[in-house]
């Protein structure tokens, strides 16, 4: 059985307040009694994409387990690189990494547009993705993830951002039985769908919660909310559940 912890959105800061919430939420899975095989975080992990809050995040992530990164829109590739992944060389290209954890594959695309709130993925990235899908044998599980939903989730402000176009993303993870599900973050509130006939599955935000349109007059985000995290769970019979959680 694979477990993995998914959290996004940490947008961490100079404010003490989000890198509180961020080492609550991971002091919480690394006292869980069964760890999990890994932690993965779909982007935001910054605010401003300053390299002093990614050296904030590389103290805050690092970890006994495994911890799974990639950007989101608040994120900057240079300061990313250079700041928590250590790359002195730094460089705007997208940040795409795969992970090999317990017998899955992870895929962590950069769905990051610079300067834009938006989410794409560029050609090279659809490239990268191709080529690695291609190298993972049949019967090996396969998690495709990213920052921006690829569906709209009827938000105003959020849908506009999604994943645009998801058209080919979705063609691509239909030519591969591997892939088990979709995992992004951005919506700052738990949710899940389909695309491509697989699941959908969107973490919860840790820095604040999103308000939906139906739940009333007010601010686009609450922070009244305690931070919240996904745990998915893949088992022998090739089923995934997952499990939303807060962390008081």
């Amino acid at each position: 059985m694979l477990v993995i912890a998914h959290l996004s959105d940490t947008h961490l800061d100079s404010h003490p307040r989000s890198a509180e919430r961020t080492a609550r939420v991971l002091d919480h899975l690394h006292a869980l009694p069964r760890p999990v095989d890994a932690i993965m975080i779909t982007g935001d992990i910054a605010d401003h994409g300053d390299i002093a809050e990614y050296e904030t995040a590389r103290r805050l992530f690092d970890s006994p387990v495994p911890v799974l990164l990639c950007p989101g829109n608040h994120d900057v590739r240079d300061a990313y690189r250079k700041g928590l992944l250590g790359d002195d060389r730094g460089g705007d290209d997208p940040v795409n990494t795969r992970y090999d954890v317990a017998g899955a594959v992870f895929l962590l695309a950069d769905s990051s547009v610079p300067g834009s709130d938006d989410g794409h993925l560029d050609d090279a990235t659809m490239a990268w993705l191709r080529g690695q899908l291609a190298t993972v044998p049949t019967g090996t599980p396969a998690f495709v993830a990213f920052h921006h939903p690829p569906i709209a989730l009827h938000h105003p402000v959020i849908d506009p951002t999604r994943l645009l176009p998801a058209e080919p993303l979705a063609a691509l993870v239909a030519e591969h039985p591997q892939v088990v599900a979709v995992l992004t973050g951005h919506f700052h509130t738990a949710a899940a769908g389909t695309f491509a006939g697989r699941p959908l599955r969107i973490a919860p935000g840790v820095v604040s919660t999103l308000r939906m349109p139906w739940e009333g007059e007010g601010p686009l985000a609450t922070q009244a909310q305690p931070p919240g995290v996904a745990f998915h769970v893949y088992d022998e019979s090739g089923q995934l559940t997952t499990h939303y959680r807060v962390v008081p």
